[in-house]
This record gives structure tokens, C-alpha cells and sequence, in this order.
């Protein structure tokens, strides 16, 4: 009886320490989000979608028709302070009024709007064109993406070893180095709600790698800071893949039947063996997709010169051939 009530004080005292999970939470695997259009001029769209997961949790995506990338965006709000993940490919607030929408989402203190950071998963210009709206924002302070800001900011000594921790006020947000998709990226976990935030290291689309070991690194870095921490979704940067898994087309404005954007830690915990198996080129092991894109452009490059050789090739035989025909 006496090992019943203390395994039930317990399980009380652990529910009360995580308020986010007491919290009830929104089933992001049944959002269905803007398809965007065949033909955007014809058929105008929302510039900016957001979903709630829970009071103070904030997933946003740019439409389609407004940037074909139609990247998304996390806001999560402590109680001193509020994160923003990544800030779009649209700097211009008349096309996506993105600062205007997050301010709004803000709750106040002391007459005032909470303080905001900004970051990014990396320095790719779709993940932080939006710094241009945030940069002269009082109480906003918008973190470099570039290697060294990166390193100073979160206090990194021996990258990409070691996790960082970025304290909202009684919500812990850490901070995983990741490159090889590219090399400042890097990946959040969210103690609170159990959410991960995978930016283009991994999501529902294609894997773009420029560095395959550097990738592979980091993957098991992931595995092993996730190994024994639970993962409610694993939420990446873009959608990429219809409902069947198929690839949509690259650069399209419009997705139909659109996969749901989370994934899962049992995708996260694959990721290693899929990176292993790469070829360096394109690989489609059924679960990822990945892809090395310069050296698919340089391949593509060399086959069009070496048939374009062939070509030249058979020409000067055809034109040598009719002259010795004609001498005969």
C-alpha cells in the first residue's frame, strides 16, 4: 500500500512539473494545411497560416503561392521570454506580414510585449529572410546565422560537439549541432512539450546533404541526445511529399494532397542506418529521400558533354564518310 501511494505522489508531482503536458495539445498529424493554387495570380492565397499546439506553442508557414519553399516557422513562449525558429523566405512584411502576426501572438508583461529571440536551424536564405522584418523591432533580438555568431551565441567550444540550452524563464529550450545539409544548422528540443524541431536535417521531403560524413555525424549525435527522451514530433522545415510518400514537384506552387508535416522519433532513430546506406548521389531507401544536388548537377553536366562529344563525334564520321563516298 505504502509503495502504491508514493509510485501515485510520484506521478502527481511529475505531472505538475510539466505543465505542457497537462496541457491539452493539438493533433498536429490531422492538420491539413493551404494546398496553395495551380495558378496563384488567378486564385490569391493567405500569405501566412498559423496553428496552435497549445497556448503558447506556434507553428506558422508562408503559403505557397507566396514562396514555392512554403517553409514553416516555430514560436514557443516562456514565461519571461519567447523563441522564434526560423523566420521564413519573405522579407518584405507587405508580402507576409510575419512580424506583425508573431507580435500579435506575444502575450504582454508589464505593459509591454514579451522579448523575442530569433533564430535559425541554418543560414539558408529561406530560414532567415525574415530578419529584415525583426532587425529594428524594440525588445527583438535576432541572432546571427553565420558560423561564428553561431558558435558565440550559444556558447559552443568545441563544434559541433556539445548541446546548449536557451532558458525562456522555466522552459528550457537545447540545442544540438547538426551540420551536413549544411554547415551552421542545427536542431531544438523542447523539454516542456517533448517537440523537436528538425529544420531540413530531417523532414517530409527531400534530404538535401552537401557534407555525407558531417551528416552522418550528427545524426548519431541526435540519436543518442534522444535515446531516453521522449518525442511527442519530430517537426522539420518544408513538406516536400504527397500523402503516398511521393515527392512533389520541385519549385511547385500548389500541393495537393499534402502529407501531414510531423515525423517521428522512430524516424529520427532511422536516420543513421538511411545516411550509411547514401550513394553521395540520390538515394530513395523508401523512408528518406537524399540527394548530394551539386554533384547530381556536376553528373548531369558530365553525361551532357560526354553526349554531346558522341554527337560531335558521330558528325565529323557522317560529314568524312559522305566525302569519301562522293570521291568514289
Amino acid at each position: 500500500m505504502n509503495r502504491l501511494f508514493a509510485t501515485f505522489v510520484m506521478v502527481l508531482v511529475t505531472t505538475l512539473a510539466s505543465p505542457a503536458w497537462s496541457e491539452t495539445a493539438a493533433d498536429l498529424s490531422k492538420v491539413h494545411w493551404n494546398e496553395g493554387a495551380k495558378d496563384c495570380n488567378a486564385n490569391p492565397q493567405p500569405p501566412l497560416e498559423v496553428h496552435a499546439y497549445d497556448s503558447r506553442t506556434f507553428v506558422l508557414r508562408e503559403n505557397l503561392c507566396a514562396t514555392f519553399e512554403a517553409p514553416f516557422m516555430y514560436l514557443l513562449i516562456g514565461p519571461e521570454r519567447a523563441l522564434l525558429i526560423d523566420d521564413g523566405d519573405i522579407a518584405e512584411p507587405k508580402v507576409v506580414p510575419l512580424v506583425d502576426e508573431v507580435m500579435k501572438l506575444l502575450p504582454k508583461k508589464g505593459g509591454s510585449r514579451l522579448p523575442l529571440i530569433v533564430v535559425h536551424t541554418h543560414r539558408h536564405l529561406d530560414h532567415r529572410a525574415g530578419d529584415a522584418q525583426f532587425a529594428h523591432r524594440p525588445g527583438v533580438q535576432v541572432v546571427g546565422y553565420d558560423i561564428d555568431s553561431v558558435k558565440k551565441y550559444y556558447g559552443f567550444t568545441r563544434w559541433p560537439d556539445g548541446v546548449a540550452h536557451i532558458d525562456l524563464g522555466g522552459r528550457t529550450i537545447d540545442v544540438i549541432p547538426a551540420p551536413g545539409h549544411e554547415g551552421t544548422h542545427v536542431v531544438y528540443y523542447d523539454e516542456n512539450t517533448a517537440l523537436f524541431f528538425s529544420g531540413d536535417f530531417m523532414m517530409p521531403g527531400r534530404l538535401l546533404i552537401a557534407d555525407a560524413a558531417a551528416d552522418l555525424a550528427s545524426a548519431k549525435r541526435v540519436v543518442a541526445f534522444i535515446a531516453n527522451r521522449p518525442i511527442r514530433y519530430a517537426l522539420g522545415g518544408h513538406i516536400e511529399e504527397d500523402a503516398n510518400g511521393q515527392l512533389l514537384p520541385w519549385e511547385s506552387q500548389y500541393h495537393p494532397n499534402e502529407r501531414v508535416l510531423p515525423m517521428s522519433k522512430a524516424d529520427l532513430l532511422a536516420l543513421p542506418a538511411a545516411l550509411e546506406g547514401f550513394n553521395g548521389f540520390y538515394s530513395d531507401n523508401g523512408r528518406f529521400v537524399m540527394m548530394n544536388s551539386m554533384r547530381m548537377l556536376a553528373a548531369m553536366a558530365i553525361g551532357a558533354l560526354v553526349v554531346l562529344a558522341l554527337l560531335i563525334f558521330a558528325l565529323v564520321a557522317f560529314i568524312g564518310h559522305r566525302r569519301r563516298l562522293r570521291r568514289a
